[in-house]
């Protein structure tokens, strides 16, 4: 059975926000209410790039990433450049291994790595 897009968020937090580094120590996220997590605010485009690359090769996820995700991230300027990227305060940059890794786990029985493993609806 193939994972819906909020299932597959939500084994992604129980794999991610236990160790990020804006966690409090009571354990809610420490990121300002106007700063939302960039992996969360686009997970959906996330998990298309993710899932549309096949690769042993993390340089090809974070070049999926870099290309159908950071564009349409309000934090990227015009030119490509990235004040959270660069300042390492963005989880999807941060946790790029972890995060590819749990949703190959998440999906490796649903087939093939297509696009259309997870359903975005």
């Amino acid at each position: 059975m193939r994972p819906r897009v909020d299932e597959l968020e939500a084994i992604i937090r129980s794999k991610i926000c236990t160790v990020c580094d804006q966690r409090t120590v009571h354990g809610a996220c420490g990121l300002p209410q106007d700063q939302g997590c960039s992996l969360f605010e686009l997970f959906p485009y996330v998990a298309q790039a993710v899932l549309a690359t096949k690769s042993d090769k993390i340089e090809d996820y974070i070049a999926a990433i870099r290309e159908n995700v950071c564009p349409v991230c309000i934090n990227q300027r015009l030119d490509g450049t990235c004040d959270r990227r660069e300042n390492v305060t963005c989880a999807l940059d941060s946790y790029m291994v972890p995060i590819v890794a749990a949703i190959e786990e998440a999906t490796q029985g649903s087939g093939p790595w297509e696009t259309n493993v997870i359903d975005l609806s």
